[in-house]
Order: structure tokens, then C-alpha cells, then sequence
């Protein structure tokens, strides 16, 4: 039977296998949802209802809720948090949470600036002004420097597809996970000199898979992750860093998504 849950932690890392020495594949965000498909011992096999996404959770990270919250979470107005980290406090027992960029703040009531999750109510600080920030380009500016971490998505570690989905994220807009699989959705930009601020490039190694994305700032100036959330220059060829006087991305197309 089909259960679902709800993160109130700050991340939750998502396994390929039931075990903490298992590979991490992405994270669940604060007040994301997802399925609960399995139980295993101490974890449970979910699927992110934003994207799709599957893998293994501990337990112990786990909130359950119900289909009538999950309804509400999605129908009612929340908000998308575009700052690096936010600072919200559980009202009956005064518990201070520093949630990261790309949380969901569900059934968000914005005269109390506060929000539920299933029956806690969170609230913010009184001077803490919330809202729906959509620019994109901002709001990929203020991850720069994250270390890249392979199936991170927030501020102390994100990977390629990781920082597209999330900055796309607080336009509200819900990418897929994977790079290969942003790729397919969007409308094709045949021309470099036809880019607008946004637009994503793909890039591929030599037997034509998709491995690596970033954001367009311009045509000639990309941010993505490699090593660390940094802007490159770019051009027909793909992405040439000039520290390292090279191409180290070949590119493969370019996608328009708003």
C-alpha cells in the first residue's frame, strides 16, 4: 500500500540502497513530498512527487503525512525559498531550523508569515519579508562557490543537474533530475548568438551520452557545477575555462524551458 511523507528535516540524503555506505543520488529538500513505496528494515523506497525521483531513506528522517496534506501542500499557496539559507522556528517548542535555497514552504499563510506542515506550524522571523523571487539568473548567482557533491542539491553541495533543477525550482518550474532527462523537454536553440539569459546548455562526452548542464547568463558566460558552482566562458564549441586554458565541456544543444 502507497503511503506518503513529507521532509521537516533540512535535507534528507536519497540512497541507491538501503544503507548508509550506499551511493547518495539526490536529496529531499525541506517540505518536499514524495511516495513511500517499501519499507525495509530501517528504511523506507520512495519517489519524489516533484520529479520522480527514486531511492532509499533512513527512517528515522522520515515525517509521514496524508493525501489530503499532500493535496493542500501543492493546491494552497507555498513558497519556494530563493535566499542561501532561512531560519524558521517550530511554534510550540521554539526549535530554531535553518532550511536551504530551493525549500518548500507549504500552506504558507503570508498575513502570520507562517506555515503547516500536516498539524506544526512553522513560523518566520517578523523581519524576514517572503516571497516567490522568479529571476533566475539571481538567484543561480547566490550558489556560486558550492562545492560540487554528486546527488547534492543545496548550498553546502550540489551537483550539475542538481543546481539546474533547484534554481529553475524557485521560478517554479520542476525540472527532471537528471541532465539526459532536462535535455529532452524545451524548444531547441539552433544558434548561440540567439541565447537568452536562462537558456540551458548540454554537453556530452564521446559516445554521445548527456553528462554535464549549466545555466546560460549570456552567449558567451555560463554557470554550472564542476568542482565548484563557477561562471565560464562559452561558445559553439562548449565550455572553455580559462584557468585551465582548455575545453572542458563539448557541447551538444541548447534548450529554451520558459
Amino acid at each position: 500500500m502507497i503511503s506518503y511523507g513529507i521532509s521537516e528535516m533540512a535535507v534528507i540524503p536519497v540512497r541507491m540502497e538501503p544503507s548508509d555506505k550506499s551511493e547518495m543520488v539526490t536529496q529531499v529538500l525541506f517540505g518536499e513530498t514524495f511516495k513511500i513505496t517499501e519499507e525495509k528494515n530501517n528504511w523506507v523506497f520512495i519517489e519524489i512527487i516533484h520529479d520522480g525521483y527514486r531511492g532509499w531513506i533512513d527512517k528515522k528522517l522520515l515525517s509521514y503525512s496524508n493525501p489530503n496534506y499532500i493535496d493542500c501542500s501543492v493546491n494552497e499557496p507555498f513558497i519556494i525559498l530563493s535566499e542561501v539559507f532561512t531560519e524558521i522556528t517550530e511554534k510550540q517548542t521554539s526549535e530554531i531550523i535553518r532550511i536551504p535555497f530551493g525549500s518548500t514552504l507549504p500552506c504558507f499563510n503570508k498575513e502570520k508569515n507562517e506555515f503547516r506542515i500536516n498539524s506544526t506550524i512553522y513560523t518566520l522571523a517578523k523581519n524576514q519579508e517572503i516571497e516567490n523571487n522568479k529571476n533566475l539568473i539571481q538567484n543561480a548567482r547566490k550558489l556560486l562557490n558550492t562545492p560540487y557533491l554528486w546527488g547534492g542539491k543545496n548550498p553546502f553541495g550540489i551537483d550539475c543537474s542538481g543546481f539546474v533543477q533547484v534554481v529553475y525550482k524557485t521560478a517554479t518550474i520542476f525540472l527532471p533530475r537528471d541532465a539526459s532527462k532536462q535535455a529532452e523537454i524545451g524548444t531547441t536553440i539552433d544558434f548561440v548568438n540567439n541565447i537568452t539569459p536562462g537558456d540551458l546548455a548540454f554537453f556530452d562526452n564521446n559516445e554521445g551520452q548527456i553528462i554535464h548542464t549549466g545555466i546560460l547568463l549570456s552567449e558567451k558566460k555560463i554557470i554550472h557545477a564542476s568542482g565548484k558552482v563557477r561562471i565560464d566562458t562559452f561558445d559553439h564549441q562548449g565550455i572553455y575555462n580559462e584557468k585551465q586554458q582548455k575545453y572542458t565541456h563539448k557541447l551538444r544543444i541548447i534548450k529554451r524551458i520558459i
